[in-house]
């Protein structure tokens, strides 16, 4: 495995080609990704579905910063901290969702 580990906004993820990650970022929108829930096979649109996901699996909103929307879960040490707007969530936040709830949520390119 070759690449770059890049920290960005806490947290740290390998770049396998970083000169083709800056060119994507400037296509609009073509291969944007979306969060799906796996038991449902529902594409989370909005941080109200994600909400009653993540309760559903033990997460419980943390109000200790007003700038982002945070989830922790009681019996470990994770902590899901998203942008406070829906339209400013990016891959990143996604992998970190499922990262952290490995059976139940996927990332995939919007079709």
């Amino acid at each position: 495995m070759s690449g770059v580990w890049v920290f960005k906004n806490g947290v740290v993820r390998l770049v396998e080609n970083p000169g083709a990650e800056a060119m994507e970022g400037s296509r609009q929108g073509s291969r944007k990704k979306v969060l799906v829930h796996i038991q449902s096979g529902e594409v989370i649109e909005s941080y109200g579905a994600l909400e009653e996901k993540l309760n559903s699996l033990g997460w419980e909103r943390y109000y200790d910063d007003p700038n982002l929307l945070q989830f922790h879960k009681r019996s470990t040490v994770h902590l899901i901290s998203l942008p406070r707007d829906f339209n400013k969530l990016k891959s990143m936040h996604m992998y970190d969702i499922v990262v952290k709830n490995k059976n139940s949520f996927q990332v995939r390119d919007n079709m």
